[in-house]
């Protein structure tokens, strides 16, 4: 999980909790889909980690490791 995307998933919390204070339902909207985003690309990453994984012990095996 980067950073970037922990940053992004509050900034989305904060705009959501604003827009929720507001009544601005465009705000809360936004602060929704920040967290989505930021979850998507959270998951993409862990999906890579995962591969990457996976193709080190391929190599690991076809080695004699």
């Amino acid at each position: 999980m980067g950073i970037a995307d922990k940053a992004e998933e509050f900034g989305g919390k904060a705009k959501e909790a604003a827009g929720d204070l507001t009544d601005n339902d465009q705000l809360k909207a936004e602060g929704l889909a920040d967290q989505a985003s930021a979850k998507i690309k959270q998951a993409a990453e862990d999906v890579a980690d995962k591969a990457k994984d996976v193709v080190d012990g391929i190599k690991d095996k076809l080695s004699g490791k």
